[in-house]
């Protein structure tokens, strides 16, 4: 009887091995659980999933720890240059898009920003709502921690590299940011399209100094009018392209695209 049990913890353990895991960033989190759910189900499979940010996950792929790094920007040169030195090739999979979302408190009478005003509120430069329009009231900056690519991103398109303010608060994932600003009146962030609910604001954003304000949308996005708008990645080692382009091939299939928009993500395509 013990052996017969030995041989299923063995066995159990040997499937769990050769499973897929995929870690990194949280804006990509919940369409990636959604895509392993469905093709775990189709294939029986054991895809799983953990988030920790985009950073996160490149620097376990470096170390070996997971199969699939999520991302939500572009791999970094020192990110390059560490897989290089490890002697690990690697490659880069766009499995979707995402409109990034300006998010306020729902009670906020300010409904469109420039990038300029953004840049503004980010950095410190302004730091009540009646500067732009709204009422007396502190603005309370609330962003994702350095080694998010959504951090990342933000700086490079909306603040064009400039740094962001130390009164900023940090917050470790998306859902923190999400319960953030709906708990706080004078609030402002930043999520990714597919986190937007009720208790929160999207605002309109212009990016050619207030001639015209887009809103963050599935519609504006694919029509290319949302400024702010990004590729979200899967990276992997080449050596293990065998074991994950099935999964990678389900997601840019038709019903993984599927689940993508059903997902409030943009396609890939």
């Amino acid at each position: 009887m013990k052996k017969i049990i030995l041989f299923f913890v063995i066995a159990i353990n040997l499937l769990q091995a050769q499973g897929i895991k995929i870690k990194g960033s949280d804006t990509v989190l919940a369409l990636s659980q959604e895509e392993a759910e469905a093709y775990n189900k189709k294939s029986k499979a054991n895809v799983s999933v953990t988030g920790g940010g985009t950073g996160v996950g490149l620097a376990a792929l470096v170390d070996g720890t997971t199969d699939i790094a999520a991302a939500s920007r572009r791999i970094k040169l020192e990110e390059k240059m560490k897989l290089q030195e490890a002697g690990k090739k690697f490659k880069e999979v766009v499995i979707a898009r995402d409109a990034l979302s300006v998010i306020v408190h729902p009670s906020n009478k300010v409904s469109q920003l420039t990038r300029e005003q953004l840049e503004g509120i980010f950095t410190g430069k302004i730091t009540n709502w009646k500067e732009v329009g709204g009422e007396d009231l502190k603005i309370v900056v609330y962003s994702r921690e350095t080694s998010s690519g959504t951090y990342e991103f933000f700086k490079e398109i909306v603040l064009l590299r400039k740094n962001f303010s130390s009164s900023v608060l940090a917050m470790p994932a998306t859902g923190a940011i999400v319960q953030s600003v709906s708990q706080t009146k004078g609030a402002i962030g930043y999520i990714g399209i597919a986190y937007l609910e009720k208790t929160i604001k999207p605002i309109k954003v212009s990016f050619n100094q207030g001639k015209t304000y887009v809103e963050p949308s599935v519609k504006t996005a694919k029509a290319g009018t949302y400024p702010i708008l990004r590729p979200l990645y899967y990276y992997y080692l080449a050596k293990d392209e065998s074991k994950v382009k099935p999964f990678i091939d389900f997601i840019l299939s038709a019903q993984g695209q599927a689940l993508a928009v059903q997902g409030g993500y943009i396609s890939a395509k």
